[in-house]
């Protein structure tokens, strides 16, 4: 197992309504900015006191006592002192609790304006670093929660207004719509009363939750790019090639037979429903394949990021990586990030996550229906029995897979017409092999953690036996 600024086009007109970051005095704004990033800075720190001191701050109600300055920009309170600097005036957030609030009616719309503004850069940024909506926004629900989750998704709708969507590449605007990210707020001048509304949740919350996503995103690792991203003049050859009708007839059978299998309540029916899957997908994989080497049109290997989520993280990520192999793609851990990336050709990859997915259902089911254990002493082995149980399905699983690809290969060199089938599946696989070298040159080979539960070793491997990896001949009539 392998573990491993932005050019915005133009607005396009069909997006929502249009970027609204402007505005302010320059010397309220500054002070917005401040006061926002010597938040953030508190949050890196782990500061509470200055924290909860700037979040008072960009949160304080407008104070009719305290008229515009001299230059028509609104004072700061008297408990704020303002420091020059060569990169702007600084707010002292140590003095008295409630200074340093503008006082103007415009105030909180200001700091809403700047703070959806640096979001909106946070957002970008991530982009430039490999990440992808759906990353993102899995990404960020992972590490902060389902609140987090939904501001990221309208902050990903709202940055997403600054390309035209023909610079938009095709999964990138599957993921959008999977994630539902639009613009749903009328402006972004009311976007933090529409929020609050909607969320049932005060401004103050808003505003941490905006700050700690802020942090987040400004700490995001670079990733592998998979895809190009938003802004980018297409270059004549999709990165994700459009399927075909008769490519999602089949995967809608697929996922038909997956869905029957992982519903079923006879084991050996689910075990054949499997079996006729994988066999379908792989037969799949070679028509393609073979298609590609007639033609010379074939697709370039691309990747995909799948989820692989605790508790359980490394049986999965094995049952993944055999699931990949076995559909002659490559898959690359990242465990600190909750997910891996796979490698493939865009057919194979559609295959391995929905194989992957169907198996984790069906073995998950299976697992929780062992039911709990525990030892002499009536100690809780539950979690070293559900790890070996994992891992051995991961196993068989593996040995089954490799079987069921095998035979489909097999017969379709028989079927394959005088056509030499074996040079043209080592080429794909060469061509896989030279994108994960190109990509990850660094990797790690690493190894499961040991398994000390022989009960649910065995059970994992009886539960990998009567599991259904089917699809394929269904699909075909076979």
């Amino acid at each position: 197992m392998r573990k491993a600024w932005r050019q915005p086009g133009q607005v396009s007109d069909a997006s929502g309504p249009p970027f609204e970051r402007d505005t302010g005095p320059p010397r309220t704004r500054e002070l917005a900015e401040s006061l926002i990033a010597h938040a953030v800075r508190a949050l890196q720190r782990g500061d509470q006191d200055i924290l909860a001191q700037a979040v008072t701050e960009l949160t304080a109600e407008p104070t009719p006592d305290h008229g515009p300055g001299p230059d028509g920009a609104p004072t700061p309170s008297s408990g704020s002192t303002l420091h020059s600097t060569p990169s702007g005036p600084q707010p002292d957030i140590r003095s008295e609790a409630g200074g340093g609030r503008g006082s103007a009616p415009g105030w909180r719309g200001l700091v809403d304006r700047v703070l959806l503004g640096r979001l909106e850069d946070g957002v970008a940024a991530a982009w430039q670093r490999g990440w992808q909506p759906a990353d993102l926004a899995r990404f960020t629900g992972r590490r902060l929660g389902r609140r987090h989750r939904r501001l990221a998704i309208d902050v990903i709708a709202a940055e997403m207004r600054a390309y035209s969507a023909v610079t938009v590449d095709e999964e990138w605007r599957r993921q959008l719509v999977e994630l539902g990210a639009e613009v749903w707020w009328d402006s972004d001048r009311s976007f933090t009363r529409a929020w609050c509304n909607r969320d049932a949740t005060d401004r103050g919350t808003l505003i941490m939750c905006a700050l700690e996503l802020s942090h987040l995103l400004g700490s995001l690792p670079r990733l592998a790019r998979i895809g190009p991203p938003p802004g980018t003049v297409p270059n004549g050859r999709a990165s994700t090639p459009r399927a075909t009708g008769a490519d999602q007839r089949m995967l809608g059978k697929v996922r038909a037979l997956l869905a029957k299998a992982e519903s079923t309540e006879f084991p050996e029916e689910a075990e054949a429903l499997s079996t006729r899957a994988q066999e379908l997908m792989a037969r799949y994989s070679i028509d393609h394949a073979l298609l590609a080497a007639e033609t010379g049109m074939g697709s370039e290997p691309g990747g995909r990021r799948i989820p692989v989520d605790n508790p359980y993280d490394s049986p999965k990520a094995v049952l993944l990586t055999v699931v990949a192999e076995a559909n002659r793609c490559r898959a690359v851990w990242h465990r600190e990030l909750g997910f891996s990336t796979v490698l493939g050709f865009p057919s194979d990859l559609a295959a391995v996550e929905m194989l992957f997915t169907s198996l984790l259902v069906q073995a998950t089911t299976a697992m929780v229906h062992t039911g709990t254990r525990t030892d002499a002493r009536g100690k809780s082995r539950t979690r070293s029995f559900r790890h070996a149980f994992l891992n051995a399905y991961a196993a068989r699983i593996g040995e089954r897979l490799r079987g069921a690809t095998g035979e489909a290969t097999t017969r379709a060199a028989a079927e394959a017409d005088g056509k030499d089938l074996l040079p043209v599946l080592a080429a794909r696989d060469r061509a896989v092999e030279e994108a994960v070298d190109t990509m990850f040159p660094n990797l790690t080979r690493g190894r499961a953690r040991a398994v000390s539960n022989y009960e649910g070793w065995v059970a994992g491997r009886a539960a990998a036996d009567l599991a259904s990896l089917n699809g394929r001949s269904e699909v075909t009539g076979g």
